[in-house]
């Protein structure tokens, strides 16, 4: 192969995979064909297979890219000397990244709320090694109190954060992502409880109560636990009535179209969400003791796995069509805990912080509660409110519960 051949080869590979990771970030794992990549390009599909033997060698490739990103973020902050310059450099390179995203002078890279779906092992060992250098930011000077189990609980919270950041950076405009980086850091490090505020988030009965557990439940709590395992287009029909001991009849009866099942299972954690918000509202004495106490009993209900919420992943791999409608659910539920903080603000239990923001942080917390215990192993049912919700609200070197 001559050099201009090869600079030809490798130009047409990065294109493909640059095809490849919108349609990856738009459909998933599962959802993203060759045929996509190919007809964004102008070319047939056989000319993708050329460069890739097929969709998940391609995927492995966008998913290996942006961990690369992830990487140079790293590698920026190591240079900073404490824990706390370390992670502030971490947030800072990211939004310098998303910032040139979104002016087109840098190429967009995969998410990766769906890299599980893939199952390849490179890709496996590669983000597993991501997740180890950044927990490696948690080791400079200021964080020396903090446990290996919160070293891990709290990597996982910060890189989840990053990952929900591009839903809600989409609705700024590039010349405001200087402003949410800042008001990010200051909740990442600082959280948002005021001066003189303590941890005391009050306990909340049963989410799910007994009169509610019924077929119907259990039904739409299988197919969440299924859609988060393994996406919209992996939880098919057959897995889910099999995994209830169901025929396809019994399917149907409960819904017409899988659409329907992924809406109602949708609305299903809405109402979860909100009766949180609502009960915790009852018992607690002001703004921030209502947004503690609904995180934890959401958070407990979300680790659980008896009965978790549908995470926002499955929104990638969903049909367009429904999209809208359950976006515009979770901006619902993001504009609840808004006006919590809002109380907590005027009351002067929350510190003055950005409501939006931290509300969209709250909720992206939240959600990726399920998959806590892949990161922390060893970790004891319970013991996620102290470990993982508490650092959200007092900083993530706060030093940990005694």
């Amino acid at each position: 192969m001559t050099r201009r051949t090869s600079e030809r080869f490798q130009r047409r590979k990065k294109d493909i995979v640059a095809s490849a990771v919108q349609a990856l970030n738009r459909k998933g794992v599962r959802g993203m064909t060759l045929a996509d990549v190919a007809a964004q390009l102008g070319i047939v599909p056989t000319g993708v297979i050329y460069y890739f033997k097929n969709k998940e060698e391609l995927a492995e490739a966008c998913f290996m890219l942006a961990v690369a990103r992830y990487e140079g973020f790293v590698q920026e902050a190591e240079a900073a000397e404490s824990a706390r310059e370390r992670i502030a450099a971490f947030n800072r390179a990211y939004f310098n990244f998303r910032h040139a995203e979104a002016l087109g002078q840098a190429e967009h890279v995969a998410v990766f709320n769906d890299v599980r779906a893939l199952n390849r092992e490179a890709v496996n060992v590669a983000y597993v090694d991501m997740f180890r250098r950044i927990r490696s930011l948690f080791d400079g000077p200021g964080a020396e109190q903090l446990t290996r189990l919160e070293r891990n609980a709290r990597t996982h919270l910060l890189l989840s954060e990053a990952f929900w950041e591009v839903v809600w950076l989409s609705k700024l405009e590039p010349e405001d992502y200087e402003r949410a980086a800042d008001r990010t850091q200051s909740l990442l490090l600082d959280g948002l409880m005021a001066g003189g505020a303590r941890w005391d988030p009050r306990p909340l009965p049963d989410l799910i109560g007994e009169a509610e557990a019924d077929a119907g439940e259990q039904f739409l709590r299988a197919a969440t636990q299924l859609i988060n395992e393994e996406g919209y287009l992996g939880a098919s029909v057959d897995k889910i009535s099999a995994r209830l001991n169901l025929t396809k009849g019994a399917f149907y009866y409960h819904h017409e179209t899988k659409d329907e099942l992924v809406v109602a299972c949708f609305e299903r954690t809405f109402q979860i969400m909100r009766r949180a918000i609502r009960q915790a509202e009852r018992v607690s004495s002001n703004g921030l003791q209502a947004l503690m106490t609904a995180a934890a009993a959401l958070v407990e209900c979300q680790a659980s796995g008896d009965s978790p919420l549908l995470r926002t992943s499955a929104l990638t791999t969903a049909p367009v069509s429904i999209q809208p409608q359950l976006h515009a659910k979770f901006d619902g539920v993001a504009d609840r805990f808004a006006a919590l903080i809002s109380d907590g603000i005027a009351d002067g239990s929350v510190r003055p912080v950005d409501v939006n923001i931290t509300a969209q942080m709250l909720t992206a917390m939240i959600n990726a509660a399920a998959e806590l215990h892949f990161w922390t192993p060893g970790l004891e049912r319970g013991q996620e409110v102290d470990l993982y919700v508490r650092p959200f609200f007092e900083g993530l070197l706060t030093p940990g519960a005694a």
